[in-house]
C-alpha cells in the first residue's frame, strides 16, 4: 500500500512541486464557475457590490448602526463593513466547500499519481481571486470618496498570511472528514452562518459588553478582521507581536490538518 508523507517538509514540497498544476486548476475553477452565464466573470464584481448594498442598507438604515468613528456617513460605514466582510467571505468560501473537495472528485481518488492534497490549495486560490476582485471594488470606492488609500495597505498580504494557513489546516481536515462523515457539510453550513455573527463583521469589538469581549477575541477571525480594517481604512499598522504569534500557531494548525489528511487518504478509495 502506498505511503503518504505527512511531514511539514512534504507540505511545502508538495505546494512547490505541483505549483503549475495548482495554477492551471485555479484558472479552470474560476473560468468554469462562470462559463455559460450571460455576464460571465463580471458576476465576480456584481456579487460583492450587491452584498455590500444589502448589508449597508439593513445595518446602517434599518438598524441605524454606527461604527463610532464620529460620523453618520453611510459611505464610511459601507467601507468599514465591507473590509470585514471580505475577510469573512474568503474564509467561508473555502470552509463551506472543503467537505466536498474529495467527495466531489472521485475520479481523482482513483488516479494514484494525482496529488489530492492540492485540492484545498485550488479551493483557496479560487477564493483569493474573488477576494482580490472585492479588494479592487473596495479600492475604487475609497479612491472615489476619500482619495489615495493609506500606505499601510501594503501590509495586507502579511496580515492575511495566518488566515491562509488557518484555512488550509481546516480545509485538509474537513476534506478528509467529508469523505467518511457526509453530515459534515451540513454542520459546517450552520457553523459558518453562526460564526459570521460572532465575528466583528457588522459591528466593532467595542460594541460588545466588556465581560463578553474575551469570547470575541477567542474567535480566530477577529484579529485578522480588525487588522485588515486598521491597515485599509484607518492607516494603522498591525500589531507585529500578535501577528507573529498568530502566524506560528496557524502554521502549526495547517500542518496538523495536513497530517490528518495524509494519514487518512489511503481510505478514501474504499469509501468512494
Amino acid at each position: 500500500m502506498q505511503k503518504f508523507s505527512a511531514s511539514p517538509r512534504e507540505l511545502a514540497a508538495s505546494l512547490w512541486r505541483n505549483r503549475g498544476l495548482i495554477n492551471a486548476s485555479v484558472k479552470r475553477e474560476v473560468v468554469g464557475r462562470y462559463r455559460g452565464s450571460f455576464m460571465g466573470i463580471l458576476w465576480s464584481f456584481f456579487n460583492p457590490l450587491f452584498m455590500l448594498t444589502v448589508y449597508t442598507f439593513v445595518f446602517s438604515i434599518i438598524f441605524k448602526a454606527r461604527w463610532g468613528v464620529g460620523s453618520d456617513s453611510k459611505t464610511e460605514f459601507a467601507l468599514i463593513l465591507f473590509a470585514g466582510l471580505m475577510v469573512f467571505s474568503l474564509f467561508s468560501e473555502c470552509i463551506i466547500r472543503a467537505p466536498g473537495l474529495i467527495v466531489g472528485n472521485p475520479n481523482y481518488v482513483k488516479k494514484v499519481l494525482f496529488p489530492l492534497e492540492i485540492l484545498p490549495w485550488v479551493n483557496l486560490g479560487s477564493a483569493l481571486f474573488h477576494f482580490s476582485v472585492s479588494m479592487v471594488v473596495w479600492l475604487i470606492a475609497y479612491l472615489c470618496f476619500f482619495g489615495w488609500p493609506n500606505i499601510t495597505m501594503l501590509y495586507l498580504p502579511l496580515v492575511l498570511l495566518p488566515l491562509v494557513f488557518l484555512i488550509m489546516g481546516i480545509s485538509w481536515a474537513l476534506a478528509s472528514l467529508g469523505v467518511f462523515l457526509r453530515d459534515v457539510s451540513q454542520f459546517i453550513g450552520i457553523l459558518t452562518t453562526t460564526l459570521m455573527f460572532l465575528s466583528p463583521v457588522f459591528y466593532p469589538v467595542t460594541a460588545i459588553p466588556e465581560q463578553y469581549r474575551s469570547f470575541i477575541y477567542m474567535n480566530p477571525l477577529t484579529p485578522v478582521i480588525e487588522s485588515v480594517r486598521g491597515i485599509l481604512y484607518w492607516g494603522v499598522a498591525p500589531d507585529f507581536g500578535i501577528l507573529g504569534i498568530y502566524i506560528v500557531v496557524s502554521v502549526l494548525f495547517a500542518w496538523l490538518g495536513f497530517f490528518w489528511f495524509q494519514k487518512t487518504r489511503k481510505g478514501f478509495a474504499d469509501v468512494l
